[in-house]
């Protein structure tokens, strides 16, 4: 899920404010999720407006005695039009003995950002989990970490200019240590917060689609066969599929048979992505394109169609 907040330096410290969540980032999914999780991160890492309802007492929340290491994620993540993408991520998390990391209030996990410093997540954008980390001590000051990042296109967690950027993994531990941000009052200094970033790296690209037909079928040997087809890919700003035009696509073939596919011919799409080029007839077999991965978008392989060649 996209996150946006803004981070204040109060001090050295991270200042507490409220920030509203949109309803996207809300609401729990289907799939399943924590929204006071949610809320407690973007409340406790930033936002412009102090707690409405509720006197703030004095004070800034402590840099907690934590840091992360290890963290592994996808070097590259391919996002469809619409729908749930759920990347896993691993972690380890070490601690002071002073930090309880199995208190209820005690949250973790990872956060991917734009730009070259995690604090930078006012201006640019972050994706994170539903849920915090689960985390299963290996030692009394450390333990291994694991959580998900989710992605929903079509709710707005990303835009047709996210693809191909480079976005750093970085992770956040937050103990409240019993301070209820929807309580009445709370005392920000009780509260803990770590932010890492740069310890990771990872890239989003578009979800390509092809699709192929070779006509006509049956055909008799040594006739002329069209073979035509499409190149879309996600449109994150539409939640729809869009041609994808002007790409190099391979055009190959695989003797009914046989498992190996060989290139007849490379063509380029139109600018509207569709494919048009024409192969003699000579013996039964599958018809298949292939696009390779761009900076931005994913590759992509047509479910073959055979022809019936008499």
């Amino acid at each position: 899920m996209r996150i946006r907040a803004t981070v204040a330096a109060v001090s050295g410290a991270l200042a507490l404010s409220a920030l509203a969540v949109p309803a996207a980032q809300a609401d729990v999914h289907a799939s399943g999720g924590d929204a006071n999780y949610r809320a407690s991160v973007a409340k406790v890492l930033g936002g412009k407006s102090a707690f409405v309802t509720s006197p703030v007492d004095d004070g800034v929340p402590y840099e907690l005695n934590v840091s992360f290491s290890n963290l592994k994620v996808a070097k590259s993540i391919t996002v469809g039009a619409t729908g749930h993408v759920v990347v896993p991520v691993t972690y380890t998390l070490t601690h002071g003995t002073e930090v309880n990391i199995k208190a209820a209030d005690f949250m973790s996990g990872p956060v991917l950002y734009e730009g070259s410093d995690i604090e930078s997540i006012d201006t640019v954008g972050s994706l994170m989990g539903e849920n915090p980390a689960t985390c299963t001590a290996t030692s009394t000051t450390a333990a291994n970490c694991k959580a998900n990042i989710d992605i929903y296109p079509a709710e707005g967690d990303l835009t047709v200019f996210d693809a191909g950027k480079v976005w750093t993994a970085g992770a956040v531990a937050i103990a409240l240590n019993g301070q209820d941000l929807a309580g009445d009052s709370i005392d920000p200094s009780k509260i803990g917060i770590k932010e890492q970033g740069g310890l990771g790296t990872t890239t989003v690209r578009r979800l390509a689609k092809l699709t192929v037909n070779a006509s006509p079928e049956p055909v008799k040997k040594g006739r002329t066969i069209t073979v035509t087809g499409r190149l879309t890919r996600a449109n994150w700003d539409g939640a729809n599929y869009t041609g994808y035009g002007n790409q190099a696509v391979k055009l190959q073939f695989r003797k009914n048979g046989t498992n190996t596919y060989t290139t007849v011919k490379t063509i380029r799409t139109a600018a509207n992505g569709d494919l048009k080029t024409t192969v003699t007839a000579n013996v039964d077999g599958f018809f298949r394109y292939v696009a390779a991965t761009t900076s931005t978008t994913s590759d992509a392989y047509a479910a073959p169609d055979f022809i019936d060649v008499q």
